[in-house]
């Protein structure tokens, strides 16, 4: 997989805080490295660093506070995640091949029609609306098979997988 952030555009703080937490932990434990956000929200950074610290792994999360200056200095891939887009199955190949970065960019509200035109791929993940989590979930599952199968390096905790009860064990 090539190395891959998500942009998180249009966070409003009063009512999308659960939505975008969700986003930016489902980018970490996908394969993402990094999730920008274009507003700040201290209590979204403050979860999932506290994820990061406690599972491991070196996820970070910014503020951007120019999104459209961000994606046109991007230097990579630039995937738009929209119900309005293609079946990503039909770019899936080229961006598994693709060895640039790849920025995912994922919408809370209608996203400007720039975002449309500086994507290299307006993709969708079926065209009725559901959740961008969800299916932010199954495009990084699909460039990623493995990623929800990684080992996350220097985390306090460890998931022990049981198909009996809730396993962890402390690292400390």
């Amino acid at each position: 997989m090539p190395e891959c952030e998500v942009l998180r555009l249009g966070h409003r703080p009063e009512r999308d805080k659960r939505i975008t937490t969700h986003v930016a932990l489902t980018a970490r434990a996908f394969g993402a490295t990094k999730i920008h956000i274009n507003r700040s929200d201290s209590r979204i950074v403050e979860t999932v660093s506290d994820v990061s610290e406690k599972f491991g792994g070196n996820f970070v999360i910014e503020t951007v506070s120019n999104p459209k200056a961000f994606v046109q200095s991007w230097e990579g891939l630039i995937l738009h995640l929209t119900m309005f887009g293609v079946p990503f199955g039909k770019r899936l190949g080229t961006i598994i091949k693709s060895k640039e970065p790849l920025l995912i960019i994922v919408g809370a509200e209608k996203v400007p029609p720039w975002v449309f035109e500086h994507s290299d791929y307006n993709v969708a993940v079926g065209n009725q609306p559901h959740s961008e989590v969800s299916a932010l979930a199954i495009l990084l599952s699909n460039i990623n098979p493995e990623g929800y199968n990684q080992t996350f390096e220097g985390g306090l905790l460890e998931v022990i997988p049981s198909s009996e009860r809730r396993n962890m064990i402390s690292k400390k």
